[in-house]
């Protein structure tokens, strides 16, 4: 029997990856640092760097885990419903109790951050596809409402996914800005006045 190469782990990946991810949910990619990342992960860099690679590919690897924890049950919600303006409603007010959380949306402060020179266009990408992945979505959601006439065909479903994506965009900038729940919830209900 070969002998294991190398130590064992002796820490938890997935509750550090989690700590990286609140570093770089507060700090952005840009402005966190390796040591406050090592130090909120209980990490030495030659071990974070062998669990996770680089910096680049730890914040990688906490946007996957943040998309497919907060906004993976949230995108459900859109194909668990059958009334298609339920669906969408119910989306837009859990996008809000995620959005009114400590630190705001994870993605578009990401999104917020970009522009530097120090930030590499693999994240930049990620973070698009992120929300290119949620407007997919929408849109299948949205013609899936048409088809079943739950939505008028007077607009596509994407000019409407594109609507609601902007919606997504403000809701989560005003509660970035200390907007109250309440407030952002009156919004994302009047966004669907046009519902038809």
């Amino acid at each position: 029997m070969a002998s294991e190469r190398g130590r064992p782990r002796q820490f938890d990946v997935d509750d550090a990856l989690e700590q990286a991810l609140q570093v770089f949910w507060r700090q952005g990619f840009q402005g966190a640092s390796m040591s406050e990342l090592t130090e909120a992960m209980g990490l030495t860099r030659p071990s974070l760097y062998a669990a996770y690679g680089d910096k680049e590919g730890l914040y990688l690897k906490a946007l996957q885990r943040y998309a497919e924890r907060r906004f993976g049950p949230i995108l459900g919600t859109l194909e668990g419903q059958a009334d298609a303006r339920r669906a969408v409603a119910d989306f837009l007010r859990d996008l809000v109790a995620l959005f009114s959380a400590p630190g705001g949306c994870f993605v578009i402060n990401g999104l917020a951050d970009l522009g530097g020179p120090t930030t590499p266009p693999g994240v930049e990408q990620a973070l698009q596809q992120v929300l290119a992945d949620v407007e997919a979505q929408l849109r299948t959601r949205l013609q899936r409402a048409q088809r079943e006439g739950q939505l008028s065909k007077d607009r596509s479903a994407a000019d409407w996914a594109g609507y609601l994506m902007a919606t997504m965009a403000g809701l989560a900038m005003r509660a970035k800005a200390g907007v109250s729940p309440n407030k952002l919830r009156g919004v994302a209900e009047l966004a669907l006045a046009g519902w038809a």
